[in-house]
């Protein structure tokens, strides 16, 4: 199944790519396991493929695209009409161009009850700032793709310590893989799947209870 939904994602077949990923769930109903097994796995595959010169930008673009088609087909599917109370702001490193990664992350607290305020790709480190002043969330998430961006995303944690000292930030990415706790501010946390992340977000909705 994975190879078929490659070859299709790569060729711009968005109506096979939907049919394989609603067959998916028919079998396995789970979200984060299409997320992890299908969707990532296949952008993964794409990012390499790009980066060895074997596809263009323009097809990376493409299959970029068709995958965030399928997350918001899908996302009827997963919001929780159960709320927390609690929210969330996503973001990219600054300078990032790749947002498919931080919005799954965005659908996880959406399935677990939780508002996620989707900022994407591309927003400068002042504004996010000012946004998170007026939201106030319990929890900022942030995603680094790109190698070369990670001295942007130091930059970034050390400004929105200075405003959010508490504030528990997440961090995953395909680039994630380069830091270690030591570097990061207190009160980071490095998450390398979907699954460990919900089990995180289980932990804050019922202490929340307690």
């Amino acid at each position: 199944m994975n190879a078929v939904f490659l070859e299709n994602l790569l060729s711009g077949n968005r109506t096979v790519c939907s049919e394989i990923t609603h067959r998916y769930l028919d079998i396995n109903p789970s979200i984060e396991d299409l997320y992890e097994e299908l969707f990532r796995s296949s952008l993964y595959q794409v990012g390499k493929l790009w980066e060895t010169n074997k596809i263009s930008v323009a097809t990376e673009h493409i299959a970029t695209a068709i995958t965030e088609g399928l997350l918001n087909e899908l996302y009827e599917r997963i919001i929780s009409q159960k709320r927390q109370h609690k929210s969330v702001v996503l973001a990219c490193v600054e300078n990032e161009l790749h947002q498919v990664g931080i919005k799954m992350v965005g659908d996880i607290f959406e399935k677990n009850g939780w508002e996620s305020f989707f900022l994407g790709a591309g927003i400068p480190t002042g504004e996010l700032l000012r946004f998170m002043q007026q939201a106030k969330p319990n929890v900022l998430a942030i995603s680094l793709s790109v190698y070369f961006n990670l001295p942007n995303l130091l930059k970034m944690l050390n400004a929105i310590r200075i405003d959010f000292p508490a504030l528990p930030i997440l961090l995953g990415g395909q680039a994630i893989g380069l830091l270690t706790p030591e570097r990061l501010p207190e009160n980071c946390r490095i998450f390398s799947d979907l699954h460990q992340l919900e089990t995180y977000i289980e932990e804050l909705n019922n202490s929340h209870k307690n």
